[in-house]
């Protein structure tokens, strides 16, 4: 959406404090705690959550009595089955504000197709002419961006809008996939190149732009907000790779807890979660922000009987969902900083957002 530039003068005149106080405010969030909530199975042992939206909506996937993984809609305490296309198996990737869903599941055939759900039924998206796709990402327009099969069997990431089902393309290479998509439309992911190694991209208005890497051979772009910056893993000089953040055309690297790490998402406050191997510790969950990496086990209450592994989401209130082992079970959960966002901490943040975006006339 086109902005018309022209903020209030009244607001102008606070607007300095109030973006001081939402700066404040996630600065602090780091140094403080979250409250943990589990979110639970859908009857079996284990679930795990991947994708959330600001309205604490979170998807995942959780394993049945039965013993089937299926894709879960969790909201307001209840985790919710979303089936499947026909088959036993489905799993759920992205979600959007209007609780609209996408993922992979099962077909009669025994195929996976991406899908996109809402309000209680479940789309086939289709495929670019292969038997297989799958969808990771969702934005605010239900436009969803995943990877498909072709005809000849290779693997092309896609741009699923409005029925059509567009193929992304490639680098020089021979294959690419999609992970994620902004409210602009931007799709980020990774390709083959020439030299048979990976790389992340950027795509946007046709054109797949390679983001290079942070000095070693291979990266991959997991997620996009809607300021254009990118995170995800990039192959480094040494043996590890490490997180990165990518924006205006500089490959960042954000560093670990120990040696691996890698970001799965961000925010608009460029908030970054991730995991990464923490030693003997294995991996652990961290948030990044301010340029310093925080085990988000430290910022959990102590005696909660978790290991916060992952985090997969984060969303414009600071909201983080992943999973982790809770009592020696593999369980999804959602953190929420503790205090909350204060409404003028919020609107802080909000107008802080919004100021960004106009500077970059969008």
């Amino acid at each position: 959406m086109k902005s018309t530039g022209i903020i209030p003068r009244a607001v102008l005149r606070v607007f300095p404090m109030l973006v001081g106080l939402a700066l404040c405010h996630q600065a602090a969030s780091a140094a403080t705690q979250y409250s943990i909530v589990d979110l639970g199975t859908l009857g079996g042992v284990e679930s795990f959550a991947m994708g959330l939206s600001d309205e604490a909506h979170v998807v995942g996937t959780s394993f049945t009595a039965e013993g089937d993984g299926r894709g879960f809609l969790w909201q307001a305490g209840a985790m919710q089955d979303l089936g499947t296309l026909g088959g036993t198996f489905s799993q759920a990737v992205g979600v959007n504000a209007a609780g609209q869903v996408t993922g992979e599941a099962q077909t009669v055939g025994g195929f996976s197709h991406a899908f996109r759900w809402e309000s209680g039924g479940m789309e086939d998206l289709g495929t670019l002419g292969g038997l297989y796709s799958y969808g990771n990402g969702i934005n605010s327009a239900g436009d969803v961006a995943g990877d498909s099969e072709l005809a000849g069997g290779s693997y092309h990431g896609f741009l699923w809008h409005d029925g059509l089902m567009t193929d992304l393309g490639v680098l020089d290479g021979t294959y690419s996939s999609a992970s994620a998509i902004n409210t602009a439309g931007q799709v980020v992911g990774y390709a083959g190149i020439a030299s048979g190694f990976d790389r992340a991209f950027l795509w946007e208005d046709g054109a797949m732009i390679n983001l290079g890497t942070l000095g070693g051979t291979e990266s991959y772009a997991y997620a996009i907000n809607d300021l254009g910056q990118v995170v995800g893993y990039a192959g480094t000089t040494g043996i590890q790779g490490h997180a990165f953040l990518w924006q205006d055309g500089v490959m960042s690297d954000l560093g670990t807890l120990g040696q691996f790490s890698a970001a799965h998402g961000i925010n608009d406050l460029t908030q970054i979660v991730g995991h990464s191997y923490a030693g003997t510790g294995g991996d652990h969950a961290f948030l990044w922000q301010d340029n310093a990496m925080y085990d988000l086990n430290d910022l959990i209450p102590s005696g909660s009987g978790w290991v916060l592994i992952s985090a997969q989401a984060i969303n414009n209130t600071g909201q983080i969902a992943g999973y982790g082992m809770h009592d020696d079970q593999m369980h999804a959960y959602l953190l929420t900083p503790v205090p909350e966002p204060s409404t003028l901490g919020m609107f802080g943040l909000a107008l802080l957002v919004g100021a960004r975006r106009l500077r970059r006339g969008t």
